[in-house]
């Protein structure tokens, strides 16, 4: 099933980034947080978790309740071929979980602290980039987590906020794995164009409406 929504400055695409790039024009920038494999509890996934018992997780299972009630057969990370159409979309490139993936070696790793205390889930995430800048981090205590998750892996707005605004020079924004669209509210808020692409139909129809919150918020601005 693939469908096309377009929604003000903002094109969405349902359906697998890898057959639906080939057919896109370059964009100015590719910000996107691929499935880094590491989720997978059934093991589908690149590189399958362990399920620990409730006891194991400790007090930080109930941060992840999304995570716990959700199917991450998706949870699949981009092979060297789809690393490769990635890279080649756009000039300006951001790759959240970029240690995960056969990258070159990179100055400009950017840095995500999550500030949580519980040792069991990642206190950290890396982006690679292609920019031309020293490494950088992302610190922002009044928005510790992410609130209104609508994904298991959802980053928080005001950090992909920061992400657009360092793809300086870059109109246009791509993300092929658009999850819940945070990406794409980012991007619109910021005035860029944006295209993006999912693959779950479910996820799609919320990135949907994230996104034409954002432009009709924009409007009402304007």
């Amino acid at each position: 099933m693939s469908r096309t929504e377009v929604i003000g400055n903002a094109t969405l695409h349902l359906g697998d980034c890898r057959e639906i790039l080939p057919a896109l024009q370059k964009m100015g920038a590719l910000i996107t947080d691929p499935p880094y494999g590491i989720l997978n509890l059934a093991g589908e996934g690149s590189t399958p978790a362990v399920r620990k018992s409730p006891r194991q997780q400790g007090s930080g299972a109930l941060k992840n309740r999304i995570l716990n009630r959700s199917d991450v057969r998706w949870d699949v990370a981009p092979d060297v071929d789809t690393l490769a159409l990635l890279m080649a979309a756009a000039p300006v490139q951001i790759i959240w979980g970029g240690n995960y993936f056969p990258l070159p070696p990179t100055r400009a790793v950017l840095v995500w602290d999550k500030e949580q205390p519980w040792e069991n889930f990642s206190q950290v995430e890396l982006a690679w980039t292609n920019l031309g800048r020293p490494a950088a981090i992302f610190r922002e205590s009044a928005t510790r987590g992410t609130p209104g998750k609508e994904h298991p892996t959802q980053k928080p707005l005001s950090l992909m906020r920061w992400c657009v605004a360092l793809a300086k020079g870059s109109d246009s924004i791509l993300d092929p794995y658009m999850g819940s669209g945070t990406t794409g509210v980012a991007a619109v808020e910021a005035g860029r164009k944006f295209v993006g692409c999912e693959v779950d139909p479910a996820y799609f129809d919320i990135a949907c409406r994230r996104i034409d919150d954002a432009q009709r918020q924009g409007r009402l601005i304007a």
